[in-house]
């Protein structure tokens, strides 16, 4: 199954979670980071559950604090 992460088109298993796919993608800093699908967020209690499918956009985000 082909799937578009951070913009470049990868071929995964059918049927792979969110969770496995930050496995897969050795995402820095896990913990932190926010999912979406498609455009849409996923709640990080779904990561283990939400399956992805064939053409599904996913971007993996991290919001920063700083400032003064």
């Amino acid at each position: 199954m082909n799937i578009i992460v951070a913009g470049e088109k990868k071929s995964y298993e059918e049927g792979i979670t969110v969770e496995k796919l930050i496995e897969a993608e050795k995402v820095e800093t896990p913990q932190y980071v926010t999912v979406s699908v498609n455009e849409e967020f996923v709640q990080r209690a779904d990561f283990a559950t939400r399956q992805l499918a064939e053409g599904d956009e996913v971007e993996f985000l991290y919001f920063m604090g700083g400032g003064r």
